[in-house]
């Protein structure tokens, strides 16, 4: 059976077809948070650190560090500020570092300028999970060395140089080919976790269908994990978070193991909770149970899904625990 290890300093969690689903917590990137990019740029990295915590208190079990930031006053000050080969690779060591401070969940270390993942995988403890390679062939030469030399699972992304297909059977073709090309670096395909690329329903009216049969397939006939980025579903349309509610559940039924996401909305945290008790992933309800007493105490008290989440949390004793293993 398929099984993608992760770990930080103290903390192992493993992707897989039979574990609990792994929500990889989305917020720490400042692509499109304008606000986080202007803290990021003045070295304020107080929003970082509440991110993690509350992602982590809200039930995700890694936490991807994206360090794609556009400086706009360094910029104009400075034109290297305007390259991402320079600015990112040490500002994710600072998100790395900062995030280790406070947290201690395996890490997804995202970004599109390779010397930011080497930078980030040199900051991580433990194994984190490398996002991404593709089918590009540049890509593919930059990115599986890497994974290779730190010994890292890393997210296949089903796109390639001709671009992103709507044909399901092309992104099938290109994961395929991503895992047979990792293979030939001597990467095995457990650590290889797909992303088939989720479309817009409000755009393609198949687009959920085509996620689930592809999950099926990379499933059965590529025996690798897989994940996504849960909201592009519902990209466009009112009421977001009931479709993505709705399709999560779905997608794991499907065979998906992992999603990136905002674990701080509480109604798709719910629906993954659910589907682990459905799916005989929460041995005797225990995190259903969790869940449902925060959910209590939000309306009881009138307070947030990540205040209630940050209370139960801290009331906790205990929790998953695991060994840290040495990479390869």
């Amino acid at each position: 059976m398929t099984r993608t290890v992760l770990e930080s300093k103290t903390k192992t969690v493993v992707i897989g077809f039979d574990e609990p689903f792994c929500v990889i917590g989305e917020r720490i990137n400042p692509t499109g948070r304008k606000k986080l990019a202007a803290e990021l740029e003045q070295g304020d990295f107080s929003t970082v650190e509440k991110d993690a915590l509350e992602q982590v208190a809200c039930g995700a079990t890694v936490l991807d560090i994206n360090s794609g930031a556009v400086f706009s006053n360094k910029m104009a000050e400075d034109p290297r500020y305007a390259d991402n080969n320079f600015v990112e690779p040490s500002l994710m060591r600072d998100l790395i570092n900062c995030v280790q401070g406070v947290i201690d969940v395996p890490l997804c270390i995202d970004s599109s300028v390779p010397a930011a993942l080497e930078a980030g995988l040199e900051a991580a403890e433990g194994r984190p999970l490398l996002n991404s390679v593709t089918g590009e062939e540049e890509r593919l030469e930059l990115v599986l060395p890497l994974v290779k030399k730190y010994n890292v699972p890393v997210v296949a992304i089903s796109n390639d140089d001709t671009g992103i297909s709507e044909d399901p059977d092309v992104r099938f073709a290109v994961a395929k080919k991503i895992v047979e090309r990792a293979a030939d670096f001597g990467i095995p395909a457990h650590d290889i976790v797909v992303d088939p690329l989720v479309m817009p329903v409000g755009a393609m009216a198949s687009a959920g269908r085509q996620v689930f049969t592809l999950v099926n397939r990379l499933r059965d006939e590529l025996g690798v994990n897989t994940t996504c980025g849960a909201s592009n579903i519902s990209f466009g349309l009112p009421n977001r978070h009931g479709i993505n509610g709705a399709y999560l559940p779905m997608a794991i039924g499907a065979g998906m193991t992992s999603a990136i996401m905002n674990p701080v909305r509480n109604q798709e945290m719910e629906a993954i909770r659910a589907a682990n008790l459905l799916m005989n992933h929460d041995p005797n309800g225990m995190e259903w149970i969790r869940l449902s007493k925060t959910l209590d105490a939000m309306k009881e008290g009138g307070i947030s899904f990540a205040e209630a989440s940050a209370a139960a949390a801290t009331s906790s004793a205990g929790g998953r625990r695991g060994g840290r293993r040495r990479r390869a």
